[in-house]
């Protein structure tokens, strides 16, 4: 029996233009009509998502900033959180300075859109772009900042080289680490730090052990990035939108893309799946 539906937001359930087409609106209301769970995993921060989701937006539990958070939507309440600490923080602070990245240390949930902000580079592009979107919340590093209540994650902006990114992950074997592929120019990849229990699969299964009460078999989950491989892969029926890298559509069940309702696509194969 299908329980619960998760998907990813942008690229995925959302258009390109950031909108919720109504086929998959009404998608998401015929799935409460069924008693199914409707969940949005995504990477944006709490403070993000309420740019684009409204508060009567039919949707049950969003898993935030890539599974650092959980929130009820109905009441707003925030169920679940995680954090680094302040030495797991600070650790990484180094070993980034040292290795002469571009990064971004984020306060705790729900304040994790504010951040402090590193750069030894001029030419980093879509790292500048960050900070000019969010320059109401950010300030530089500076040596000597502490962070006692610790960081919901650290974000550092790579170029777009798969090799670089996974060179650098092996340095962190305590830690979880994500690729995304930036929103802002579609190329460069955002490297995130967090706990090691923090990603959308985590948050899945948080879910279903502590509120929703459901087995993993009796889920569905609909991606398109790299920091979907998780949800995708804890999943048996899961699903990715024909804009998803090539070797996401090789391993996964595809369909039409996010500016074609693949989410309500999906849901309806789903639903023969599981007659």
């Amino acid at each position: 029996m299908l329980r619960m539906v998760v998907t990813d937001l942008d690229g995925t359930l959302l258009n390109s233009d950031g909108l919720a087409d109504k086929p998959n609106i009404d998608t998401l209301e015929n799935l409460a009509e069924h008693g199914i769970v409707r969940v949005i995993a995504t990477g944006r921060s709490l403070f993000s998502v309420n740019k684009v989701i409204a508060d009567d937006f039919p949707v049950d539990y969003i898993i935030f900033s890539s599974g650092a958070g959980v929130i009820r939507w109905s009441d707003k309440q925030i169920i679940h959180q995680r954090q680094l600490s302040q030495p797991e923080t600070q650790n990484v602070i180094n070993e980034f300075i040292e290795l002469g990245l571009d990064f971004m240390v984020h306060d705790t949930i729900p304040h994790n859109h504010f951040f402090y902000y590193h750069t030894i580079s001029n030419h980093n592009s879509d790292f500048y772009r960050r900070i000019e979107i969010y320059k109401a919340f950010c300030s530089p590093y500076i040596s000597g900042v502490e962070f006692p209540n610790g960081s919901t994650q650290l974000l550092a902006v790579l170029p777009n080289n798969p090799d670089l990114f996974y060179a650098l992950s092996v340095k962190f074997p305590d830690l979880k680490i994500i690729r995304t592929t930036s929103p802002l120019d579609g190329d460069s990849i955002w490297m995130e730090v967090f706990p090691l229990d923090v990603s959308k699969a985590y948050g899945i299964s948080w879910l279903c052990s502590k509120e929703v009460l459901c087995d993993i078999k009796e889920v569905i989950s609909i991606g398109n990035d790299f920091n979907d491989l998780d949800m995708l892969e804890l999943t048996d029926i899961s699903y990715v939108v024909s804009n998803a890298p090539n070797e996401f559509l090789a391993r996964f069940k595809m369909v039409p893309s996010n500016d074609e309702n693949g989410f309500s696509v999906a849901v309806n194969d789903a639903f023969a799946n599981f007659q």
